[in-house]
């Protein structure tokens, strides 16, 4: 669960009365409706609040007080447009409606969230909740909007024909949140039960007799906009165009990726700097031996070389949380469409291998939006071949050690092409081995992609710098809990035992870490790894990035007398061309960390297909490295 904590529509925190048990409160709608936005500003969480179908996959909770003192704990339930459960993510939404979440009471009242712009669909959505028999209210998010377009929606009569009270909100701006919350309370006070549960599995013809009863009472309580979205189409005409939405989509990724040297050079030197300044600093003021060693060649050499890359990881994310609350994400995943579907995955599969570029576990998580079996496990096996926020540092690192910084033509940067080189080959090898999936394992037609586009809106500047401080906290948080213990280990591993009496080559030769370097090295020298980047790889598979960290520490250890430096210089110095080359194949290849493969074997609830995934991506990683390393040898980069 999310938090302990209440926060009343006022903003006052305190924790829940002990012993008493908060009337339990579900949320329930289609996606893109600002459901999980509702419940940000319920509740006060901090989820992630996006513009595309599938992004709540996991149910969440949290508590909002009532001006009569009742605590709620409110339910924030994955996007569904039925209860019959075609995805897993819609069977959870499904099983806490009906009360059969194992070990959770059934909500006391749902909350209805529709998109007062676009009632259609979730009126067949409401019939259903409405058969099973809870008291239930209805919340009309994005009033503000439907009263722009000038939408007439007859309230009292369309709460007469539902039979529920009705609440207008606009949740981005917490309007209309006192009122839902006291309208709640309200039924709740009123000893309001639930009724008869007479929904079920419904026939195909029920189906269809749904969508007719939705229709009627479309008709009969909502008139037409007399101010129609006609701006929606208008961007639409051109960002959905086969050919000219195409272009403009390849040119925001190639935007962004440029965006990640040019943009975040100048925070990334000056992060840099300060850690340098600071280490030179505490290691002036501690005596020479093991202490100062550990400090500054274990956790400033290591933590502090991971650390310079936050700048790239926020600028990418910037791009992605502003794609996605302007409502552009969908519209990409219609036009990536036919091309997925040429390659055996499902158009929704674009949510997930999106997802994957932040990072693989959410992405994987994500393709519970997929309904078929088949076609959601192929996108979980190609989702962790995107390139995740993890491989930026080393992607970073090599880059700017080996290709030059130099323009290539007007507003294009040499390194910059390279990443995004780095990141087609990640997508483009997804395509080819989902094709291979498919032609394997599981044969036949890809289903058709059905997806509601949201309208264009304008980003929160609130919502937009909230998900970048999150996203800055979890990349710091894993340098604190993942990558400052692991360079403690390897910093021991780098330094013990010590180098015998007349000793003369580097001190770490004679180390754990040396040792078990030097004897696993030959199974990489085919393709240019030196021992030092074999020790680098072993952390490196609890959190890509601590091969950066690793790196680090393995260098600055190895090379004491001139420990203060720029990483991509040392490796200029230490690596050629092509084993610099040869790296950056491996790591676009290279087996997910621990963490994904947990996730994989949850998501799958299989051994077997987690050992496939790991074997394939080692198998492709190592031709990969040996190709490019050969190759670039051949070409005289050896």
């Amino acid at each position: 669960m999310s938090e302990t904590a209440e926060l009343a529509p006022g903003g006052a925190r305190h924790k829940p009365e002990a012993g008493v048990r908060p009337a339990r409160v579900a949320l329930v709608g289609n996606p893109n409706t600002g459901k999980t936005a509702l419940f940000n500003a319920l509740t006060g969480s901090r989820q992630k609040v996006a513009n595309y179908a599938g992004v709540t996959v996991e149910r969440k909770e949290g508590f909002v007080a009532t001006p009569a003192g009742r605590t709620l704990s409110v339910l924030d339930l994955p996007g569904t447009y039925s209860l019959r459960a075609r995805s897993p993510d819609e069977a959870v939404t499904r099983d806490a409606v009906l009360g059969r979440l194992a070990g959770e009471a059934e909500p006391d009242v749902v909350v209805a969230v529709a998109d007062a712009t676009n009632l259609r669909l979730v009126l067949r959505l409401i019939l259903e909740l409405k058969a099973v028999g809870r008291p239930m209210v209805l919340a009309l998010n994005m009033y503000d909007i439907a009263q722009r377009q000038g939408l007439r929606i007859d309230l009292d009569g369309l709460s007469r024909e539902l039979g529920c009270p009705i609440v207008t909100t606009v949740a981005t701006r917490k309007r209309g949140i006192a009122d839902l919350v006291a309208k709640v309370d309200e039924v709740i006070a009123s000893g309001a039960h639930s009724g008869e549960n007479v929904w079920r599995e419904p026939s195909a013809a029920e189906i269809r007799g749904a969508h007719r009863e939705a229709q009627r009472i479309l008709k009969a309580h909502v008139r037409p906009p007399e101010h129609p979205d006609t701006l929606t189409g208008k961007i639409d005409a051109v960002l959905l165009h086969p050919v000219a939405g195409l272009v403009i989509l390849l040119g925001l990724l190639f935007l962004m990726f440029q965006a990640v040297f040019t943009w975040a050079g100048p925070p990334a030197d000056a992060i840099e700097a300060g850690v340098a300044w600071l280490g030179a600093q505490v290691g002036a003021g501690l005596p020479d031996g093991f202490l100062k060693s550990l400090i500054v060649d274990g956790l400033f050499a290591g933590v502090g070389s991971v650390l310079v890359f936050l700048p790239q990881i926020l600028v990418l994310f910037l791009f992605i949380i502003l794609l996605e609350d302007f409502g552009y994400m969908a519209r990409a995943a219609f036009l990536m469409d036919k091309i997925m579907g040429g390659a055996g995955l499902h158009g929704r599969a674009f949510i997930p291998l999106l997802s994957s570029f932040a990072c693989a576990i959410p992405g994987i998580m994500s393709a519970r939006v997929i309904d078929q079996k088949r076609d959601r496990m192929t996108t979980i096996l190609v989702a962790p071949l995107m390139t995740c926020s993890a491989r930026i540092p080393v992607y970073t690192l090599i880059i700017g050690a080996f290709i030059p910084d130099r323009s290539v033509g007007p507003g294009l940067n040499l390194q910059g092409l390279v990443m995004f080189g780095l990141y087609a080959s990640g997508i483009l090898s997804a395509l080819a081995v989902s094709f291979v999936i498919r032609k394997i394992f599981w044969r036949g037609a890809v289903e058709p992609f059905l997806m509601e586009l949201p309208t264009y809106k304008i980003p929160s500047f609130e919502s937009v710098l909230r998900n970048l401080l999150l996203r800055a906290q979890i990349f710091l948080s894993r340098a604190g809990r993942i990558i400052l213990p692991l360079m403690v280990v390897v910093w021991v591993l780098s330094t013990f035992p010590t180098p015998p009496a007349g000793a003369t080559g580097p001190a770490i030769d004679y180390s754990f870490a040396g040792i078990i370097g030097h004897a696993i090295q030959p199974l990489f020298a085919p393709i240019g790894f030196n021992w030092q980047m074999v020790v680098a790889l072993i952390p490196g598979f609890a959190a890509r990035e601590v091969a950066v960290a690793a790196l680090g520490t393995v260098y600055a250890v190895g090379d004491a007398e001139n420990n203060v430096g720029a990483l991509g210089a040392r490796l200029a110095d230490a690596w050629s061309l092509a084993t610099g080359l040869s790296f950056l194949a491996w790591y676009i290849f290279a087996p997910q960390c621990a963490a994904t493969l947990g996730v994989v074997r949850r998501e799958t609830n299989s051994w077997m297909w987690t050992g496939v995934m790991f074997a394939y991506m080692v198998t492709l990683a190592y031709l990969a490295s040996f190709t490019v390393y050969h190759v670039a040898v051949a070409l005289g980069a050896g």
